[in-house]
């Protein structure tokens, strides 16, 4: 393998969104496995909020199968991984996780955490779609109960503590990307 595929994964809260970001900022594409509840959001012309997105997460899953999102992206992945190294945003079910590592044997997986009461202040006090304490709980629970979340938390070859600042988690995230290519560099 040629390249680094990068697959972040973490509970509401947590940071992924983050940590993506700045691994896309050192010269990774970005490959958001959300997109594809906001594509479907789209198609049946849903707003774009926590109960509709929930909706379309479980009915895509139960109709095509708990890997769905893993399934929909692969040509997405293909495609970034021949120009170069790949992040993938929102990495849920352990079926993805599977399916990808069958795909990319070379994988990395990264977890991002951060204790419940630190996720949930920051999904209430987040500017874009703040959620209730409520639905914070709400949606911690689907993703570990009903999309299998918790496997690909457990297998992470990295977990990136985000207990502080933005820069602190940006600093953490910058040292691993950089330790991560300096050895494929030597591979």
């Amino acid at each position: 393998m040629k390249y680094l595929i990068l697959a972040v994964t973490g509970l509401p809260g947590s940071g992924k969104t983050e940590v993506t970001r700045c691994i896309e900022n050192q010269n990774f594409a970005r490959v958001r496995f959300g997109d594809v509840t906001d594509n479907e959001l789209r198609k049946q012309n849903l707003p774009r909020t926590e109960k509709n997105e929930r909706v379309v997460r479980e009915e895509l899953r139960k109709k095509h199968g708990m890997a769905v999102y893993a399934l929909l992206s692969l040509p997405k992945i293909r495609t970034a991984a021949r120009k170069g190294n790949v992040v993938l945003d929102g990495l849920y079910s352990w079926e993805e996780y599977k399916l990808l590592r069958k795909q990319f044997p070379g994988m990395i997986l990264t977890a991002v955490h951060a204790p419940p009461r630190l996720r949930y202040a920051r999904l209430i006090h987040r500017p874009e779609r703040p959620l209730t304490e409520q639905e914070v709980r709400s949606r911690e629970e689907s993703e570990l109960e009903v999309l299998n979340k918790g496997g690909t938390i457990a297998m992470a070859d990295y977990i990136i503590e985000n207990l502080g600042t933005k820069k602190a988690l940006i600093e953490k995230t910058s040292r691993l990307i950089h330790a991560l290519l300096k050895t494929k560099q030597k591979e």
